[in-house]
């Protein structure tokens, strides 16, 4: 039994691609809608029980084939890869979950099988570089990843959408090259594609390899902040988050950056170690370009007027977040970097969803156009409000639990600085949610004319988001026991 649940990461994989080469095949959007379901509760209910297993049984290695590493494929589960797993399949269920009702209305209704192979081809994909123990394995995940993300995005076939997927690959096949450089300078060095191999050989030699090292290093800082919007690596997201189908954008933002900034903590940390980024000091490169992200991430989203791409720049904030963890260096700090992957995976997914669902309603982008949709839709407003709180960093909310022990780490590590950066960033959050919050609830001008309840949208259909706040929320509220596991499954 316990070998078969061993194979359960490559089975998850193996349903999402297997189930979307079978969609072109069905004629009936019911049916595949009813298939991509299917296979992504089946995916979740895996990642559960395989997630019970590794924090009863610890960590595991499992040999992909014949032969075993360094010269076969092998996937390492451990607590970190487990949970992240469950979290990939919940939120894409979720959001697979909400297109299900509107996806006729943003795409071609001949087009809705190819979209839900593209998001099968794509969870599956992130999953293997999340699990993927071996770095060439991972770069060809990142490959297929990539692919499958622009089809989601210029799936909609409309101009803006062209531009945007056209950009977002040019940035993307850059960020690929400088990954599939480093990994060959790495192999070159020594001899191996394993990544526990990697680590072994490198400890040895580092000091033979100065500047090949070094290289090595600022290749996949560089190549894989592109993939996951490290400032100033960003400007592909923008466009890409805002012209996609509002399914798209919720994928994108909570899990498709998330792969690759987990690729980078699996690289910096179990490739190279803590010993060769403190001897090469390269730690505060992504330190500060963190915290440059957080500041001027949210500069970028007070000036938005279309709401989409407010979201899609506290993206780039909140991703600083995470890179101001990685960067700290120490335990606690990516510790709570992986714990905000979490939190930022299950709130922005919810405000992606929570805003579709009034641009749908209205017909519009702006915010000037969305002033008192508190009125017609109190309970979709009431859901992004509670998604906003924890972006802002409200206590209880994830987002507050972030910055805070983000602080204590920042205090442990004798950088105090860091805490003015985490409350400016976070007054900046507030400036750029709260009047969305506020001009949609008040203000006699906003709700003139308004019909209380007009344009909301059946319980049923806001059922996903509402699993998804309640998550967020059970999150925050659990941290503690989340982080001890994370700090547990990072030693």
């Amino acid at each position: 039994m316990m070998s078969f649940i061993k194979g359960f990461p490559l089975i998850i994989i193996l349903i999402l691609f297997i189930t979307a080469f079978i969609m072109p095949l069905i004629k009936k959007t019911k049916i595949v809608k009813g298939v991509s379901l299917i296979s992504m509760s089946l995916s979740m209910i895996l990642a559960l029980i395989n997630l019970v297993f590794v924090i009863n049984n610890g960590e595991y290695l499992y040999r992909i084939g014949h032969f075993n590493a360094p010269y076969g494929i092998e996937f390492r589960i451990g607590i970190i890869e487990a949970m992240m797993g469950l979290l990939f399949s919940f939120v894409a269920l979720m959001i697979i979950w909400y297109s299900v009702y509107v996806i006729e209305k943003e795409i071609k209704e001949s087009k809705v099988s190819l979209y839900y192979l593209l998001i099968n081809i794509l969870i599956g994909s992130l999953l293997g570089v999340v699990y993927s123990n071996d770095l060439f394995n991972c770069f060809v995940f990142i490959e297929v990843g990539t692919l499958a993300s622009c089809g989601t995005i210029i799936v909609k076939d409309k101009k803006e959408n062209i531009k945007a997927t056209l950009k977002y690959l040019i940035m993307s096949c850059l960020g690929s090259g400088l990954v599939l450089m480093g990994i060959a300078y790495l192999y070159s060095m020594t001899g191996h594609l394993n990544i526990n191999y990697i680590h072994k050989e490198l400890i040895k030699t580092y000091l033979n390899y100065p500047n090949a090292v070094l290289i090595a290093i600022v290749l996949f800082i560089i190549g894989l902040g592109v993939k996951s919007a490290m400032f100033p690596l960003h400007n592909w997201l923008p466009d890409a988050h805002s012209s996609a189908p509002s399914s798209s954008s919720a994928i994108l933002s909570s899990l498709v950056l998330k792969a690759f900034v987990l690729l980078m903590i699996k690289v910096l940390y179990r490739v190279f170690g803590i010993e060769i980024l403190n001897h090469f000091s390269v730690l505060n490169i992504i330190l500060i370009l963190g915290s440059l992200g957080m500041i001027m991430g949210s500069i970028f989203a007070i000036f938005q007027k279309n709401i989409k791409r407010v979201i899609a720049y506290s993206t780039v904030a909140q991703m600083g977040y995470i890179f101001l963890g990685i960067g700290l260096g120490s335990d606690i700090g990516v510790s709570i970097a992986i714990f905000h992957i979490i939190g930022h995976a299950l709130t922005k997914s919810a405000l992606f969803l929570s805003v579709g669902a009034m641009i749908e309603q209205t017909g519009h982008k702006s915010l000037d156009h969305l002033k008192g949709i508190g009125k017609e839709m109190p309970f979709t407003l009431g859901l992004f409000s509670i998604g906003a709180l924890s972006m802002i960093g409200i206590p209880i909310l994830p987002g507050f639990i972030s910055k805070w022990h983000l602080s204590l780490a920042s205090i442990s590590a004798g950088n105090t600085i860091l805490i003015a950066v985490i409350l400016i960033s976070s007054l900046l959050n507030a400036v750029y949610y709260f009047p969305i919050v506020i001009n949609g609830y008040f203000g006699e001008d906003n709700l003139k004319g308004k019909i209380y309840k007009s344009k909301s949208k059946p319980l049923k259909e806001l059922m996903p988001v509402i699993f998804l706040v309640i998550s967020m929320i059970s999150v925050g509220l659990a941290s503690s026991g989340i982080i001890n596991l994370i700090s547990l499954g990072f030693q």
